[in-house]
């Protein structure tokens, strides 16, 4: 393996317009974590023409077109993941918020919730590290400005 190889997945965090609850996808067929509810998101390609791009198109082939969502770009949280065989991933996760429209999920996922804020410790199946990473995003949304969102 290359000294500098890793892949660049971007995950969202999406959460209700009342921040009460968030999106969670239960994966279908995925090597590390079949079966497990995850934030949507995925990998940068080459084609992808920015950051912002690169989320809108995962965001349109995860749950359609017609579900629509504020996306704040400026600040992530990011994470780094070592995948069973041993290649890195760096995932940033945006912050989000549910603008319009019904989840219409693809091929990788078998089924969505809208998963309340505070039963989030216990809801299961979960990847490790969800209740964390929303409560930092909370935080983060106390101080993004409206104006800094943007519609995807």
């Amino acid at each position: 393996m290359e000294k500098y190889s890793f892949q660049y997945c971007q995950k969202i965090v999406v959460l209700s317009k009342d921040r009460a609850k968030t999106l969670l996808c239960r994966r279908k067929g995925e090597a590390d974590f079949d079966g497990v509810f995850s934030f949507i998101g995925g990998k940068m390609e080459t084609t992808d023409l920015s950051l912002l791009d690169g989320l809108k198109r995962e965001k349109d082939e995860e749950v359609g077109e017609s579900f629509k969502i504020k996306i704040y770009p400026t600040f992530t949280s990011s994470l780094l993941f070592v995948k069973k065989d041993g290649h890195k991933m760096i995932i940033p996760h945006y912050l989000a918020i549910h603008e319009s429209g019904e989840a219409k999920l693809n091929e990788e996922y078998s089924e969505y919730q809208w998963i309340k804020i505070d039963k989030l410790e216990e809801f299961e199946p979960k990847i490790p590290g969800i209740p964390e990473m929303v409560n930092r995003l909370l935080r983060l949304e106390k101080i993004a400005k409206e104006k800094e969102f943007v519609l995807i």
